[in-house]
């Protein structure tokens, strides 16, 4: 479809049940994943039924969902929960609780339990770093760094990203996730750190079709739209 693919895994990112079997039916996504606050956004209100709703039609691409708990201990009892609904769930852990606390012990407890986890809201090489001395080769994970928000404030995220991908290069089940991207261009630059992993949203996700366009056909295209919208507006001078 696009050669941009064969570089790099598309996760969807999402909480909309219908948009969610849609993108797990496309070749072209490899996974999904969602977090709370894309949830309460689609008005989700009973969280184990939509999971185990969305975890009965999507059997085989890996699917993130994250607990949702402030106490460490209790994060472990919820990774383990999440994690029995499928054998295609990773439990999301933040990389600390609201209080900044470090979430290591439930990452390592979770991991020693054999579970699969997705390590979220990471910005900084130093959390990459304390968190992949307790990931097991032997147990799938991913590290999902927020590449877009360290983007946000003014930063390139790049080289972060490519020093992080290197520094679990010796960890042959560990993935880096380029989380939070902004535009399709990210998927580009994503790539060309090594990242194993782009997160997108639909709306990201539907400018694929614009890969490689004609610019001038695409100026004209733009053009079009500006009169169009003026001429149905009535405007006059």
């Amino acid at each position: 479809m696009h050669s941009i693919l064969n570089k790099i895994k598309i996760f969807a990112d999402g909480a909309d049940f219908q948009g969610m079997l849609d993108m797990a039916s496309k070749p072209y996504i490899s996974g999904l994943t969602t977090n709370p606050t894309l949830m309460r956004k689609a008005g989700i209100s009973n969280y184990t039924q939509f999971a185990i709703d969305v975890l009965k039609e999507i059997k085989e691409k890996p699917i993130s969902l994250e607990v949702f708990s402030d106490d460490l201990d209790e994060m472990i009892l919820q990774g383990k929960k999440i994690s029995s609904w499928g054998d295609n769930v990773y439990v999301k852990i933040p990389i600390t609780n609201t209080k900044g606390e470090s979430t290591k012990s439930v990452i390592q407890q979770l991991v020693n339990s054999k579970i699969k986890v997705n390590i979220t809201a990471i910005m900084t090489e130093s959390q990459v770093t304390e968190i992949f001395e307790v990931l097991d080769s032997k147990v799938p994970s991913y590290i999902s760094v927020f590449a877009g928000r360290i983007a946000d404030t003014g930063r390139d995220p790049m080289p972060l990203m490519s020093n992080v991908v290197k520094l679990v290069s010796h960890n042959s089940s560990a993935e880096i996730i380029w989380a939070s991207p902004r535009e399709l261009l990210n998927i580009y630059h994503a790539a060309e750190t090594g990242c194993h992993i782009i997160t997108a949203t639909n709306d990201i996700l539907k400018k694929l079709e614009l890969d490689g366009k004609d610019l001038d056909e695409y100026s004209l295209e733009t053009v079009k739209m500006f009169y169009e919208d003026a001429k149905q507006s009535g405007y006059t001078l």
